[in-house]
């Protein structure tokens, strides 16, 4: 079994970092080969609209375009559980994971029947999301967009869910930023009293996910 998990965050280590290396403890101790790929360390671009994964005859659900980032799309497909990860910014993911996905589900569309499935193997996902929103703006603001991206990776045949650690803390110390906006003594509570949650379910996603 391989588990791997991808994170669209350029901070290492940090909480979307922290919540995927947890989904991927969860799968080792399940019996998983682990691997976690860092997309800040990969040279790659979105889409090129080369339409090679289109021509007559190509190779069907597969990303033609040879980069640092085509390796990791066949990893993608070859594994029993993928974690994506990605903070929300500008009501979106991060670029790096954007382009991801749209090498990944462009690929996957039929220009024939958009209803065709081109990718026969089974793959269980989770998109996990983090955010400086608080738990209720995410319910009302962000549910849609991450239905959005879990409802993309069905198309790799698997179970496919989402998980949002909201309300995350933001840096170390919050006196070197201009980030008035933010109460440091509400973030640092939220840090110490949810975030060990949001660890705990990411290890238990990790776990479950690969023995589905």
């Amino acid at each position: 079994m391989k588990a791997i998990a991808i994170n669209g965050s350029p901070r290492k280590g940090w909480n979307t970092d922290m919540l995927l290396q947890q989904a991927l403890r969860g799968a080792a101790d399940a019996g998983a080969e682990t691997d976690l790929i860092q997309l800040s360390d990969l040279t790659f671009s979105g889409c090129r609209s080369c339409f090679a994964c289109r021509r007559a005859g190509a190779e069907t659900g597969r990303c033609m375009w040879k980069d640092d980032l085509q390796p990791v799309l066949d990893k993608i497909l070859s594994a029993d559980a993928v974690f994506m990860g990605s903070p929300i910014y500008l009501s979106n993911v991060s670029g790096m994971m954007y382009c991801l996905m749209e090498r990944l589900v462009f690929s996957l569309l039929s220009y024939d029947d958009y209803s065709k499935k081109l990718f026969e193997g089974s793959v269980n996902s989770c998109f996990f999301f983090t955010m400086n929103a608080s738990k209720e703006y995410a319910d009302k603001g962000y549910r849609g967009l991450m239905e959005q991206y879990a409802n993309a990776m069905k198309r790799l045949g698997g179970i496919s869910e989402y998980y949002a650690a909201c309300d995350t803390l933001q840096f170390d110390d919050y006196s070197r930023f201009a980030a008035g906006t933010f109460n440091e003594a509400h973030k640092r509570k939220v840090r110490e009293e949810q975030f060990p949650k949001d660890l705990q379910a990411a290890y238990d996603i990790g776990f479950r996910l690969i023995t589905r």
